[in-house]
């Protein structure tokens, strides 16, 4: 990516192009408990602040949380405390909205919002294992923002801008550049590589977020890859509906329901990130005609087991969202501590299996260091395979042989033959046995 500072446009406290405000109804089927939480928290912190207000995407936006003064205000903080997350946000900043905030259980010391958002001095811990760019995606990018890895598919990254700075992220190298979006000859550069590769049928927009962008910015990416005729699949690769779902309002659901097929992949980590505004927001997409698809993180204290993975899985299912990916947490600088052995994610797997609905497993991968890309890792059921058969375990441990077809059989004109006299048999059988019965 560039670095010259005529090449970038630097982050402001509304994002670029911002449009008009929307106001939404008041959240009613929201669980009693969440419910209560989130209005506690606002009259604790923003007592003035309007039903319009919170539910405007541009004030959240413009209000979050950026700095360990303002983070003080919500959790109890010693000097010790205090001094260690200023340090880790001078290396890693951090960055979190009201809404997102507002899910935080403040009793909960290991809370897994909170885990999620607050600088930790184990961020300062690098492995050698670890690396700022373990994809290698700077190796892949063809032009600055464009990442081209795999035959038929590319990533534009329109912006390294995010309302919520997450501890655990892939694209956390980009922080310290302190928020840019790509000029429009960027992306026009990015538009001419993808319409002269006509192989490429599959366009990834990423971020950052690029939700962060306007609408009216955002359409004018779209509709132009909607012209390039080669281009099938466009996928928009997002968090607002977990960290800001208010962003998924009628404009632009309006918006993206013209340049389908457009397929949506969010990040939920927990089943406490899945409220009544963010399932609002996943209905609007889905009533827009954009699929929702879920990508988690397999993240250590957070969602490491078999329980919490369900209880998320059926959860999204039941707010319109296909569990997709349960990725392992790359090994980026940074993010070690979330970092869980290959065995979990396969026994959480293996736990999923067979005892919830196919719909609520999703596929546990690793994307490879140094580019090597995603592989799907699964539980292994085939135990033995024989010339003729194998020998398989089911969910529960039941060891199955099962018969190995082989190649159908190719019969000659003789063979036909003898298939259709057999069939006629057959029928002639059946139909003697029905006279019987009707006698």
């Amino acid at each position: 990516m560039t670095t010259t500072e005529e090449n970038k446009n630097k982050q402001s406290d509304d994002p670029l192009g911002a449009g008009a405000v929307e106001t939404y109804g008041k959240v009613d089927d929201e669980p009693p408990s969440r419910l209560g939480q989130t209005k506690r928290f606002r009259l604790k912190y923003f007592p003035n602040v309007s039903d319009q207000n919170w539910n405007d995407w541009h004030w959240q936006f413009k209000n979050r949380v950026t700095s360990v003064t303002e983070i003080a205000r919500f959790f109890h903080l010693s000097a010790e405390e205090y001094r260690d997350m200023e340090a880790v946000s001078a290396v890693f900043p951090l960055s979190a909205t009201p809404y997102y905030l507002s899910l935080v259980d403040f009793d909960n010391v290991n809370d897994p919002v909170k885990c999620q958002l607050m600088p930790d001095t184990a961020e300062l811990n690098f492995d050698t294992r670890c690396c700022s760019d373990p994809l290698e995606e700077a190796h892949s990018s063809v032009v600055p923002g464009l990442v081209h890895r795999y035959p038929d598919r590319v990533v534009m990254v329109l912006t390294d801008i995010c309302p919520v700075l997450c501890r655990h992220c892939t694209r956390k190298r980009e922080w310290k550049n302190g928020g840019w979006v790509h000029t429009q000859a960027e992306i026009d550069a990015m538009l001419s590589y993808i319409r002269q590769h006509q192989v490429i049928r599959d366009v990834i927009i990423s971020g950052g977020d690029p939700l962060t962008l306007s609408t009216p910015r955002l359409e004018s990416v779209l509709s132009a890859l909607r012209s390039i005729p080669h281009v099938e699949i466009i996928r928009i690769g997002t968090r607002y509906p977990v960290v800001l779902p208010q962003r998924i309002d009628d404009e632009l659901c309006n918006m993206l329901s013209k340049y389908g097929p457009i397929w949506l992949n969010t990040h939920y980590n927990h089943p406490n990130e899945i409220t009544e505004e963010s399932r609002q927001a996943c209905d609007r997409l889905v009533r827009a005609g954009v699929p929702v698809n879920n990508q988690s993180v397999l993240l250590k204290g957070i969602n490491d087991s078999v329980s919490v993975q369900k209880s998320l899985c059926h959860k999204l299912l039941m707010s319109k969202v296909r569990p997709y990916y349960l990725f392992q947490c790359d090994n980026v600088q940074g993010t070690e501590h979330f970092h869980t052995p290959i065995e979990t994610g396969v026994g959480i797997i293996e736990g999923l299996r067979g005892y919830t609905s196919g719909l609520a497993v999703p596929n546990y991968v690793i994307d490879l260091p140094g580019g090597g890309g995603k592989i799907t890792i699964q539980p292994d059921y085939v135990l033995d395979k024989q010339a003729d058969e194998y020998i398989i375990r089911n969910y529960k441990g039941d060891i199955i042989r099962f018969k190995n077809p082989g190649e159908p059989k190719v019969y000659s004109n003789t063979g036909r033959t003898d298939l259709l006299n057999n069939a006629a048999k057959i029928k002639g059988e059946t139909d003697a046995d029905r006279a019987v019965i009707r006698s």
